[in-house]
């Protein structure tokens, strides 16, 4: 296993060569990290992590997808099944069922981000198989027992200046609380991400809008009450350090009801059960109700639509959600945005970024909308899009209508920490492949590109969510 120091850049040698030299300006920038979903317990306990497999395979997504793709079940990775079945427990036999299916990530940017974990964290440069999987694993435990490797440290050795996790509306952030408390410097935020009782769709709406009530003290049963409760939480999490927050919803729908309409369709919810249609109108209508409270408390909004969430029904009655099963669709935006842009897409102090998992409305859709109204920045490619191909392609489709300031710069999505050094060094140098593909055209001068590299891998994503 070799980490070649020309990965991911072009073959052709004098573009290559602009890429190296773009790519050596930005290498060593901090990283920031603004939209994740990494654990705040790891930060607040910092205590050494239990083992090769919880950490490396267990949390991350891409790695148990692409196995149950394959047939291996996820209780023989240790996923935890809802009814309390055995799964199993041994993290080295986790370990070596992953090693015995390595070679499926041949050409994945799962692999990427992998060895350069193997390389850059643990000095391990042997490419991993069921020959030598008992040596690495062993290696990499012991590895885990130094101080050097526990999570604070790690976040000082990977140069991380700030990272967001991400929590619900009901959670009481004491991880968050703990970190505070510890006199540590690191900065570790979190996200404020309603869709628990935002959504009716959402299991255990009707119990999470009781506890809502309880937890502010507001009757979040009266549509003024509902909006108040989330004006409290939303401050509550800001006095936590939470700069944005973050809608996970199906479709980029927003609606901009009447105060009666938006009180009659409240009171639907609240009865409930509501139609689908119903549903996403309330979620529409939350978008924007969430953007005009952005006006007032400065919190960024994060639109992630376009998943078909949980789409394996046996998946998710048997392990719940979040297991791998969420699939890209289509999305519109033109129409759907409208109804909030026409509220506050002209506030030049109001931040909504935008996501897709549709890129063909990059160029369509997304890149002119957020190439023109104030208020609207562009995502980078997240969640499926975040391969090296994709990264290009979406530079590609936007730049001509949106620039490069009119989006936010990069972010990781990730679980598995470990991962986000390999995540911003592959956007870093497909960003730089890019940009050196603008120079050796004569599009860009080359000191032009040296301010736009480093304004992409640093600049853009602090300054767009104000960390």
């Amino acid at each position: 296993m070799l980490l070649h120091d020309d990965r991911l850049f072009p073959a052709d040698p004098v573009t290559r060569g602009i890429a190296r030299r773009l790519y050596a300006t930005i290498r060593d920038l901090p990283i920031i990290s603004p939209h994740g979903h990494t654990d705040p317990r790891w930060f607040a306990e910092d205590q050494p992590f239990a083992d090769p497999a919880t950490l490396l395979v267990k949390p991350d997504h891409y790695i148990f997808r692409m196995l149950y793709s394959q047939g291996v079940r996820l209780e023989q990775l240790g996923i935890p099944r809802k009814d309390g079945a055995a799964v199993e427990t041994d993290p080295r036999a986790i370990w070596k069922l992953f090693a015995k299916h390595w070679y499926l990530f041949r050409g994945t940017p799962t692999r990427l981000w992998f060895e350069h974990a193997l390389s850059s964290v643990f000095g391990i440069n042997e490419r991993l198989s069921p020959q030598n999987a008992d040596n690495i694993y062993d290696r990499i435990a012991e590895k885990l027992e130094q101080p050097e490797l526990r999570p604070r440290a790690l976040f000082e050795r990977f140069n991380i200046e700030a990272i967001s996790t991400t929590e619900g509306a009901l959670d009481d952030l004491k991880w968050h609380d703990m970190i505070k408390a510890s006199g540590w410097t690191g900065k570790v935020v979190t996200a404020y991400r309603p869709d628990s009782v935002v959504d009716p769709e959402f299991e255990g709406f009707a119990a999470n809008l009781e506890q809502f009530g309880e937890l502010t003290g507001e009757d979040a049963h009266s549509w003024t009450g509902y909006l108040a409760a989330h004006r409290q939480r939303r401050d509550y999490f800001r006095q936590r350090g939470a700069t944005s927050s973050d809608h996970g919803h199906a479709t980029a729908r927003t609606a901009n009801l009447s105060t009666a309409d938006a009180k009659a369709l409240f009171a639907k919810v609240v009865a409930g059960p509501v139609s689908a249609e119903e549903a996403d109108l309330f979620r529409g209508q939350m978008l924007t109700e969430m953007a005009k409270m952005s006006l007032d408390d400065g919190l960024v909004l994060q639109i992630h639509p376009g998943s078909s969430r949980n789409h394996n029904a046996s998946l998710f009655e048997h392990f719940g959600r979040d297991m791998g099963a969420d699939i890209p669709r289509q999305t519109d935006y033109v129409t759907a945005l409208k109804p909030l842009l026409d509220a506050v897409g002209n506030e030049p102090n109001l931040t909504v970024i935008a996501f897709t998992l549709d890129e063909t409305s990059y160029s369509r859709e997304l890149a002119p909308l957020a190439g023109h109204y104030p208020a609207l920045k562009l995502g980078p490619g997240w969640w499926f899009l975040d391969a090296p191909e994709a990264m290009l392609r979406f530079r590609e489709l936007t730049t001509e209508t949106a620039g490069f300031y009119n989006t936010v710069g990069f972010n990781d999505d990730t679980r598995a920490y470990l991962s986000i050094p390999a995540r911003h060094d592959v956007a870093r140098r497909c960003d730089c492949t890019y940009l050196a593909k603008l120079v050796a055209e004569h599009r860009l001068d080359e000191d032009e590109a040296v301010e736009v590299a480093h304004d992409l891998a640093y600049r853009l994503a602090k300054e767009a969510y104000r960390l």
